[in-house]
Parts: C-alpha cells; structure tokens; sequence
C-alpha cells in the first residue's frame, strides 16, 4: 500500500492542493483533513506515515504568522504529534506549516526542548514577497528530507513573515548542529536581497529537528514538481524540481 499523508488543512490554509498532487507525484496516498475533524476523533495523526502542513494563512494570521496553528497543535493534539514525531515519521512544514512548527517549539528543538526556540517574522523589506528562488541543500544535514539531494532547488516564495531569526546562540547552536537543511542561494560578495527573499540570518531558508524528521522551509517546492512548472521552460532552462523532497519523505514514511 501507498504511504498514507496526512495534509493537515486549517481554516485560511491554501496550498494543501497543491501539497496533495507532490505527495502523490511521489507515491504516496494524499490525505487532506481539517484539523478539526482530527480534534473531533473523526480521524488521528497516527493513522498516517507522513504529515505535511501546508502554507496559506491559518486563521487569517490572527496573532502573528502561524500562531494560532501552533497553539492547536500544542495544546489539541500535543501528545499524539510528539508520538507520532518520536516514532521517527517525516513531518515537513511549508511556509505557514513552517511557521507554526517554530512557534510550536517543534523545531529547531535544540536540546530535546519544546519551547519556542525562534521565530519567522516580518521580511526585511518590509513587504509581501512573491519571487523564485535558489535553495542549496546542506549536505551534512541529517534531514531525511533532503537525502541524497546534489543539486539545487528552484521554486518560489510567497509570504510577508518569513524571516528567520533567533538569539545569537540559537543560531549558533544550530549551525553547529547542522540543522540548516537549505539556504537560499546567495553570491559571495553581493547584496543578499533578493536572492535571501527575507532577510533570514545566514541565508537560512529551512532547518531541521536534531532527529532529521521534521523539515520546515519557507519556499514552495510542492509547486515546482514538473517542467511545466518553471518560468522559463520555454528556453530551457527547466531544472531545480523539488519533487524528490517529497519522494523522500512518502519513502522513509513507508520505512518507518
């Protein structure tokens, strides 16, 4: 049987579609469920092998980018998703899914902490940004997510909190770490903007949890997983898929 995923859908939550047809690009069994039908009994986290949250703006961004999410994954389904986590099923966060996997203290949980450890705020400049970007996968990360990954990730950016910031020796722990799974590709000597869309410290665009299970990331790769997908595929230029993001995780889902 097809790895089952869970796309977890909340109110204002928008590219849980988009998710879906990656998920079964990659083999798996899509499952999009509001997570009030999971708070319900109507279905649960632990029927599934992987469990994506998508981007979009939960609850209107009330409270911040992603907070309200996070409150309802700590305080309606804390003891299932830490299970779910521990048993060692992929867990990846898009955009607002990334957010709240921050917020939730699910990541970079440093130290085996679930206290909030840092945030994704306001862009640098100070406006909504909409581009495609670069992503450089970290070949020493442990995240399962980009295993194997030799070349870049081209896909867009969509979002007006998505800058990455913590304490000093925050980052400095997760670089030591390395739990920078990707960062935005930027070249040596030149202004970090726009290639570093936000203003993320050091170019982070996505970090990992010390077990390499959870991957959380700003950019869409779920909307760059065929050719047709790229801007200038007309000239040739079509390369940087991020489809074998998602086959990694539906694989190592089914492994586990």
């Amino acid at each position: 049987m097809k790895p089952r995923a869970l796309i977890a859908h909340a109110s204002g939550t928008n590219r849980d579609h988009d998710v879906a047809w990656a998920i079964e690009a990659a083999g798996g069994d899509p499952q999009i469920i509001h997570i009030n039908s999971l708070r319900d009994g109507d279905a649960s986290i632990l029927d599934h092998q992987v469990l994506v949250l998508p981007g979009g703006f939960s609850y209107g961004d009330d409270l911040g980018a992603g907070k309200l999410w996070a409150v309802a994954l700590r305080h309606r389904f804390g003891d299932e998703l830490h299970r779910f986590i521990d048993l060692g099923r992929p867990v990846l966060g898009i955009c607002n899914g990334f957010q709240a996997l921050v917020k939730a203290g699910l990541l970079p949980a440093l130290g085996g902490s679930d206290r909030q450890q840092a945030t994704l705020t306001h862009n640098a400049s100070g406006r909504f940004e909409c581009r495609w970007v670069d992503l450089d996968p970290n070949p020493d990360s442990a995240s399962i997510w980009i295993r194997g990954l030799d070349s870049s990730i081209f896909c867009p950016v969509a979002h007006g909190e998505g800058r990455f910031v913590a304490p000093e020796q925050t980052i400095e722990q997760i670089e030591a770490g390395n739990l920078v799974a990707l960062r935005y590709r930027v070249k040596e000597g030149t202004d970090p903007y726009p290639a570093n869309p936000n203003g993320s410290a050091n170019n982070i665009a996505g970090i990992t949890n010390p077990a390499g299970n959870i991957l959380g990331l700003m950019p869409h790769p779920e909307n760059h997983i065929v050719t047709s997908q790229h801007p200038r595929r007309h000239q040739s230029l079509a390369n940087g898929s991020g489809l074998q993001l998602f086959k990694n995780g539906v694989e190592y889902g089914a492994s586990v």
